[in-house]
């Protein structure tokens, strides 16, 4: 049994593609199609079920899979040992772009500090960037927004919900229940990023049948929060942008919970039984307690 056939096999599980596989592989895809049929014959089963083009895991194939990785860490864990000696062990952390900009400052060097031994990349990228490479096995963990994988686990880790936010003084910051139609009436600056939940403030307007005051569009969150905190509008915004500025009395937030909620949340993710450094991800979970502690607030 050869460990570049059953890399072949995961690479295609992971990622539900010979095509794709193939090209993470840096391989032809009748060379990845060779490498799993001379596993299948090794092994003595199918482990895909075949129909025109497309593959479907057999039921040996996916209990294969757990030991398919445990061969392949070991493997890879070996390779690691072996070389500690002569160079600094790397570990390879993404972040997407949000977490990158207020969370990866803080953390990167305190985990660093905790961990003087080990060197960091560091990778800022858009989430289905960072997924990618989670599963061509080019990042050990990656801090981002939820997604579903069966090739990935996931780890809740920061509070990142859209908040309303205004100046100090603004006639809000003395209200209660805002309603749709006058949040419409004040200028607005909104941060134009296209995601599903971004668009669903959008939506609030119109299904109140009201058009909002939008007077800047924007693609940058410290563009859009600047604009509110010099008091030329006010906006939605996500908290670990603002965090340290609600904490400091520059912006207040606004409860609107009863007309709109965007929960949103940053995961640690990494591949399913492929994340080896237990001490380092306590690390991680402490560095994440000592950034809320740092601008404590209630909310």
């Amino acid at each position: 049994m050869n460990i570049d056939h059953l890399e072949a096999f995961m690479y295609v599980v992971h990622l539900d593609s010979i095509h794709k596989a193939a090209e993470a592989l840096y391989l032809s895809q009748p060379t990845v199609t060779a490498r799993i049929k001379t596993l299948e014959r090794d092994l003595g089963i199918e482990l895909f079920i075949r129909k025109g083009r497309s593959l479907t895991l057999s039921d040996e194939g996916k209990a294969f899979i757990p030991y398919a990785e445990q061969i392949i860490n070991t493997y890879s864990e070996g390779k690691k040992r072996l070389k500690r000696e002569e160079n600094p062990e790397e570990i390879v952390i993404g972040a997407n772009m949000i977490t990158s900009q207020y969370f990866i400052p803080f953390a990167l060097p305190f985990i660093k500090k905790e961990n003087p031994a080990l060197r960091f990349k560091f990778i800022s990228a858009p989430n289905e960037v960072l997924l990618d490479k989670l599963l061509q096995n080019q990042l050990d963990i990656a801090f981002m927004k939820d997604v579903n994988h069966r090739g990935i686990q996931k780890h809740e880790l920061l509070n990142n919900s859209v908040r309303l936010v205004v100046y100090p003084g603004h006639c809000f910051q003395f209200q209660e229940n805002i309603s749709v139609q006058q949040l419409a009436m004040e200028p607005l600056v909104f941060f134009e990023c296209g995601a599903f939940d971004w668009n669903r403030v959008h939506k609030l307007f119109e299904v109140a049948n009201v058009e909002p005051n939008i007077e800047f569009l924007v693609d940058h969150l410290e563009v859009a929060k600047s604009f509110i905190l010099n008091k030329n509008a006010i906006g939605f915004l996500p908290y670990l942008c603002i965090k340290e500025d609600l904490e400091n009395g520059n912006l207040i937030e606004i409860d609107v919970s009863h007309i709109l909620q965007i929960n949103q949340r940053i995961f640690a993710t990494h591949l399913k039984n492929g994340y080896q450094y237990s001490k380092l991800w306590n690390d991680i979970l402490l560095s994440v307690k000592e950034f809320e502690k740092k601008n404590m607030m209630v909310y």
